[in-house]
């Protein structure tokens, strides 16, 4: 039998610095071409050939994934680190995989589950941290629902790099929390002290100013959330926080 050759699709790509508009066309083109194979009368015949090399570029957890409907209220974290590690677990921007920075230097733990938001961005050029509380440790690059509550201002040698602090909106035991002022004053402390420490073998200064509360969180986040739309969004299809 003489399969004829599917003629390619004449499409014109308009280019989008957002990766998730780029996949929807990919999607698209590769739809269409299955429809044309099967108008010929080949069935399902090479549509799996045809998938195959229209998939260019992979999923990327800061670039693709939304940082929520409800958003900023409620939100999409990604965990790197789980609660009790030692193992300083990073997001390579470049590739979307999961790096190992370092096994930190002091004798500590995350005390917490910790990651970042997608789609956001603060002044250190990362997107935004978040520690999660929750009742367990959960597995590197999975995400979940948080409900942000405070945020903690920090400064990491001489750099602002504040954490947000939440909760997990489907713990039983941590979703009724809604501001960090609900939070028993030893955890907190916990937290601080944690941050203060972690790097003190490394000789790196970090220095832990203010823990405030969920309105002050809420605003670190809509801030985040713009600054990427005005980083790597194209403007026609920017959305703003307010």
């Amino acid at each position: 039998v003489t399969v004829p050759q599917v003629r390619p699709l004449e499409v014109f790509l308009v280019q989008a610095s957002c990766s998730q508009h780029f996949n929807i066309f990919v999607w698209s083109v590769a739809r269409c071409q299955r429809r044309r194979i099967r108008s010929q009368g080949f069935g399902k015949f090479n549509t799996k050939n045809t998938m195959s090399f229209m998939r260019g570029t992979a999923s990327h957890p800061w670039h693709d994934l939304s940082p929520g409907s409800d958003a900023p209220n409620l939100l999409n974290a990604v965990i790197e680190i789980p609660r009790g590690s030692k193992v300083k677990y990073e997001l390579d921007k470049d590739t979307g995989l999961l790096y190992v920075d370092r096994i930190l230097y002091s004798s500590v733990v995350y005390p917490h589950n910790y990651g970042f938001i997608p789609k956001t961005l603060c002044e250190d050029a990362d997107p935004l941290d978040v520690l999660v509380l929750m009742q367990e440790p959960v597995v590197p690059m999975c995400f979940l629902r948080v409900r942000p509550i405070g945020v903690m201002q920090m400064l990491d040698q001489g750099e602002q790099d504040d954490k947000l602090i939440a909760v997990h909106a489907d713990d039983p035991e941590y979703k009724g929390f809604t501001d960090i002022s609900q939070l028993p004053p030893h955890r907190l402390a916990e937290i601080r002290r944690f941050f203060e420490d972690y790097k003190k073998n490394e000789h790196k200064d970090v220095k832990v100013d203010d823990i405030l509360g969920a309105d002050a969180a809420i605003k670190a986040v809509k801030d985040a959330l713009n600054m990427y739309q005005e980083h790597y969004v194209p403007r026609k299809l920017r959305v703003h926080y307010e």
